[in-house]
């Protein structure tokens, strides 16, 4: 940001240079044809001549000058779209979103199936096999399972998202 700053700073006073230019050129009085050329006035009209001629390249100097720090200015607001880089922020804060749901999921699930298997424990060292804890059991291992896989999908969604620039080029 520093640099374009700097060359916009360039660019207006360059502008300002070429301004005064051609003011002077404007106010400098046009040579009248000699009717009797002496040598003075002849240096004169030559020396406004190579000051017009200088002037001249000076302006074209500053307008090839402007024209490639306009250049390298639109090139540097080409480089970094701020659009896309917005896009890519919500998306990963969705998949983040996503993410720690699935976490929570599995964590719940996971604590379930802790608790289901510490009743299953204790009825087996009690010496009764109720087919109900087994059950109950069985289906707290199946959602902690299923929070497994939800949260493997989030995370291939993640590296799918992160692949597919590389893989779609347009």
């Amino acid at each position: 940001m520093q640099d374009i700053s700097e060359l916009e700073g360039r660019i207006t006073a360059a502008l300002e240079r070429i301004g005064k230019g051609v003011d002077r050129l404007a106010a400098m009085p046009r040579p009248a044809p000699p009717v009797a050329t002496p040598p003075a006035p002849a240096a004169t009209g030559a020396n406004a001549a190579s000051a017009d001629a200088a002037l001249r390249a000076q302006l074209e100097e500053e307008k090839a000058l402007t024209a490639q720090l306009q250049e390298r200015l639109r090139a540097l607001k080409d480089r970094e779209p701020k659009g896309d880089l917005q896009e890519k922020v919500e998306r990963l804060t969705q998949q983040l979103d996503v993410q720690g749901l699935e976490l929570q999921r599995m964590r719940r699930s996971n604590t379930a199936l802790r608790d289901q298997l510490a009743t299953l424990r204790q009825a087996q060292m009690a010496g009764v096999a109720e087919p109900q804890l087994i059950n109950k059991s069985l289906m707290a291992e199946l959602d902690a399972l299923r929070a497994i896989r939800l949260t493997e999908v989030a995370e291939m969604d993640e590296i799918l998202a992160a692949l597919e620039p590389h893989l779609n080029p347009n």
